[in-house]
């Protein structure tokens, strides 16, 4: 069979399951939407943001209500890393709603985010209540996945204080922080906090050569002020060890424990999908699957 043959034949197997051609629909493809929904706009309380993202609900879910994962993205907006986790908590049959917190601000990403991670925690529980509100979707089952910003996003939204300011009634079941500058949280950073939490168990997930924490010690020492809280840590894994693209090095103020400078971002296979099996592990005990 000559290369180009090849080519052919592997896209038509792949194109296939996804569009049911010949009126076949697979019943282990996920159903997929794009929706929207407003959330509250902290520097402009009189126009709400518009928050868009992508629902994907498991086929095998729909004859119940499935427990569901809103995935929280880092500084550099939608990337690899959320659709590495998403696929995966998908075929364990947990729907999940993957947001996109920059695109209603205006914000290209990257350098270009707001000025703190605190004004972006209403979004979480926006898709929190969103959520709750589809029938197919158990509203006592709804965890919480967050990178880099995204996962100071979600160490926040298990605190007593955000969930009483934004929920609603509503409180998220489980969460994950996958390396969330955990040296921020004794610094005095305006909304920036982690004590008087739920009783949702929490995930902190960090590799030994994050340049914002200098190395695990801080988020070892924050786990270990809590009992619902665990900690993974990833050996020779830097920042975002879990995107799975072009390594880069980047300036961020925020990094070396405050102290700014340059943070490595370099992808470790090995270790992603190592993180990716335990996230969804820790979703399916934590959400009753």
């Amino acid at each position: 069979m000559s290369i180009l043959r090849r080519i052919l034949t592997a896209s038509i197997s792949l194109v296939i399951p996804i569009t049911a051609a010949a009126g076949v629909i697979d019943p282990n493809v996920p159903a997929i939407s794009y929706v929207s929904f407003e959330s509250p706009n902290l520097l402009a309380p009189e126009t709400p943001l518009n928050i868009s993202g992508q629902l994907r609900i498991p086929a095998a879910s729909t004859q119940q209500a499935a427990p569901a994962v809103v995935v929280l993205h880092g500084s550099a907006g939608i990337d690899s890393r959320g659709d590495l986790y998403v696929q995966a908590l998908n075929d364990a049959g947990i729907a999940t709603l993957e947001i996109d917190m920059w695109a209603a601000r205006g914000l290209s990403g990257g350098g270009d985010r707001p000025a703190l991670p605190s004004l972006t925690v209403p979004d979480a529980f926006s898709a929190l209540k969103y959520l709750a509100a589809n029938p197919a979707i158990d509203p006592n089952r709804i965890g919480l996945l967050g990178f880099s910003w995204g996962g100071v996003v979600s160490l926040l939204s298990a605190t007593q204080y955000y969930t009483n300011t934004y929920g609603n009634g509503h409180v998220f079941a489980a969460h994950v922080a996958n390396y969330p500058v955990c040296w921020a949280y004794s610094a005095g950073l305006p909304g920036i906090f982690f004590y008087n939490l739920t009783d949702a168990p929490v995930l902190i997930q960090i590799g030994d050569h994050d340049d914002y924490d200098d190395g695990p010690g801080p988020c070892q020492a924050l786990a270990g002020s809590f009992p619902n809280v665990s900690l993974n840590v990833y050996r020779n894994a830097y920042h975002a060890w879990d995107r799975l693209q072009p390594a880069m090095t980047v300036v961020d103020p925020f990094s070396h424990l405050g102290a700014g400078g340059d943070v490595v971002i370099a992808p470790n296979p090995g270790k992603a999908f190592q993180s990716r099996s335990n996230v969804v592990d820790f979703f399916r005990e934590k959400l009753g699957m």
